[in-house]
């Protein structure tokens, strides 16, 4: 069980071979920490909420921001990248597109076919490579967001590795992109706007990008939510749900969520979302003179909420413990409140229902990804144990 408990360090390790060991060493140093050639790094959740509430003070637009890192990608008006009145109003316009119910029927329309053939697999005794599965999944879904209608495996592993090509630029220490880096990026993104502009064109209120129109966006700002989507809509999604099955499979709790996923799924996922932590790093440039966490913050510091170390100070993966009150800090906070977390609720629920309906399982190969921004397992095999009958 020792050797099982280690395979989440060994996936962050991969990733970050120098900056996770460094992430966790500052979080023994105090809730606020600054370190030199870094930051004011956060390592409370309670005040790490704070800084994502007050937007006046801490941006998301000023030097070692977000704003710095995507702008000369993105362009100005992408929600990442934005603060005050402008970022209110495109809020507002967008607050209506990813419905929980608008979410489901997508993810259920999307992903019936993949789903299909992934269950099909499983009861067939073969064994499944879940992270290769998540690619083409998350590949079908960013696809359908954006409006291209060509669909197919190669079509959409190519989309998700799209994705992937643009965000292995970035590490946990990346401040900017350099102008080569940034004309790569410009290169990949701008026939998916090409297409999301498309798809804008034609109005079809059954399309993301038709319901975008129908928001009041303009095509601009259509085709600027378009590209952010695709760049943190894929990977999220993809990396978490094997590293779900990984530690239910490794805590002897997969059995358990298959017999009961009404009262256990939900949980589990925000239980595996808050160890494993999707973004692990938040990032704010200062406005005006502050006190954080007995820190005194001066404009143009840079705050790093290290988003891991306040979800991980709550203890290792329990399901069956009380959920921290840590109101999926993961996604953001406040205005900045991830608009995609119903997309990504719904994406992860129906994969992860089709994978438990096979159970009993077992994982029998695994592999994590070097690499990567979002620590993840390049592949992890999982088989149908033999002889089970499936529930």
């Amino acid at each position: 069980m020792k050797r099982r408990a280690q395979w989440e360090r060994r996936v962050q390790l991969a990733a970050h071979p120098v900056a996770y060991p460094l992430l966790r060493a500052v979080a023994r140093c105090g809730p606020v920490v600054r370190v030199p050639g870094v930051g004011v790094v956060v390592n409370d959740a309670a005040t790490a909420r704070e800084i994502l509430l007050d937007g006046e003070t801490f941006r998301k637009d000023g030097p070692g921001s977000p704003g710095e890192l995507w702008t000369p990608v993105l362009g100005p008006s992408v929600l990442l990248n934005m603060e005050g009145p402008a970022h209110r109003e495109l809020r507002s316009k967008l607050t209506g597109l990813f419905t929980p119910g608008y979410a489901e029927r997508l993810c259920d329309d999307v992903l019936a076919g993949p789903l299909e053939r992934l269950a099909d697999r499983l009861r067939g005794g073969a064994a499944v490579d879940v992270a290769d599965e998540m690619r083409v999944m998350a590949g079908a879904v960013i696809c359908a967001v954006i409006g291209l209608e060509a669909g197919g495996e190669a079509a959409y592993r190519h989309m998700f590795a799209q994705g992937e090509k643009i965000v292995s630029m970035v590490s946990l220490r990346t401040r900017r992109l350099s102008t080569a880096q940034a004309a790569r990026a410009r290169k990949v993104l701008d026939p998916i706007g090409a297409i999301a502009a498309r798809a804008y064109a034609s109005g079809d209120e059954s399309t993301v990008m038709g319901r975008m129109r129908t928001l009041g966006l303009s095509e601009s700002e259509a085709r600027g939510a378009a590209g952010a989507f695709f760049l943190t809509g894929t990977e999220t999604v993809a990396t978490l749900v094997p590293r779900l099955i990984a530690l239910l499979h490794d805590t002897g709790r997969l059995g358990d969520v298959a017999a009961d996923p009404g009262r256990l799924l939900d949980p589990s996922i925000d239980e595996a979302m808050r160890v494993t932590t999707p973004t692990p790093v938040m990032l704010r440039s200062v406005h005006k003179r502050a006190r954080v966490g007995g820190v005194t913050v001066e404009p143009g510091d840079r705050v790093l909420i290290a988003t891991h170390n306040c979800c991980r100070s709550f203890g290792p993966f329990d399901p069956d413990r009380p959920p921290p009150d840590l109101r999926r800090l993961w996604f953001g906070a406040g205005p900045h409140f991830c608009l995609g977390y119903p997309l990504a609720m719904a994406e992860i629920r129906v994969v992860v229902r089709t994978l438990l309906a096979a159970a009993p399982l077992k994982i029998v190969r695994r592999r994590p990804a070097r690499g990567v921004l979002i620590p993840a397992y390049r592949s992890v095999e999982l088989r149908r144990v033999v002889g089970a009958k499936t529930p």
